[in-house]
């Protein structure tokens, strides 16, 4: 981070625990303006916890998050979207039954001007066009965007997922192990993904155990290990046996 930037978002201090489970033990993560930041750690290191954390779903037993440098409360998964910041989810939470456009807009509709919005009914024209703005934006290549999305491959669905975080995100969005699941074509179709949201302003925050790919698209690559932040690597300074030696507690810099 420079010295004179102020993150987008900072976490500090942040504990959760489950029980008798410390699954976060003063935990920090910080996010810059136009930056891609990999969360990165072994099973158990607190990544989960971390995400859900940040997207509202839980909130910390302590620790301050902050904004801008202002300290702000996310007391449900809607919090975070008031101030820019939407989650592209592992399992995507997509609709399958639905066409991409509607995906986009759920929960967010667009309903029809005068009597007919007031009656609940939808204005598809506007969501379409919308949607097909944020697909061609991020260079999103759908062959049919009326088919039901269930209907797609792993690859034209995760795109779709990225493209209805950016159509709402102004500031950040999270992608939460993006190319589980994925082959070559379809990672390297992710990859671009990401480099078009940085394109369009927006930070990234990358949560992946596919080191390889931390190092192809991460600007910092911030490790978590039992509960703690261990380490913050600059991509362009390190290795990956460096961030290995950070996440399996053979190497403790910061």
């Amino acid at each position: 981070m420079s010295g004179t930037e102020t993150p987008i978002l900072r976490l500090s201090g942040i504990t959760k625990s489950y029980g008798t489970v410390q699954a976060l033990r003063g935990a920090a993560l910080e996010v810059n303006p136009n930056e891609v930041v990999a969360l990165v750690g072994d099973n158990g290191a607190g990544k989960s916890t971390m995400i859900k954390v940040i997207s509202g779903v839980v909130q910390p037993d302590t620790g301050q998050i902050e904004v801008d440098g202002q300290p702000v409360t996310f007391g449900s998964p809607l919090a975070p979207r008031k101030y820019g910041i939407e989650t592209v989810y592992q399992d995507l939470a997509l609709a399958s039954d639905l066409d991409p456009a509607a995906n986009l807009y759920l929960g967010r509709e667009i309903l029809r001007p005068g009597l007919l919005g007031r009656l609940g009914v939808l204005d598809k024209p506007r969501m379409r066009a919308g949607a097909d703005e944020a697909f061609a934006r991020l260079s999103v290549g759908l062959q049919d965007t009326r088919s039901r999305v269930g209907t797609m491959s792993g690859g034209q669905r995760q795109g779709i997922a990225v493209a209805r975080a950016v159509l709402w995100a102004s500031r950040l969005v999270l992608m939460d192990e993006p190319t589980a699941a994925l082959g070559v074509v379809q990672t390297d179709r992710v990859r671009a993904l990401i480099e078009s949201v940085r394109e369009q302003g927006v930070s990234v925050i990358l949560v992946s155990h596919n080191l390889p790919f931390v190092f192809e698209v991460a600007d910092r690559i911030e490790v978590l290990r039992l509960g703690q932040r261990v380490a913050v690597f600059k991509r362009s300074e390190t290795t990956v046996e460096q961030v290995l030696g950070a996440m399996t507690g053979a190497l403790s810099a910061t």
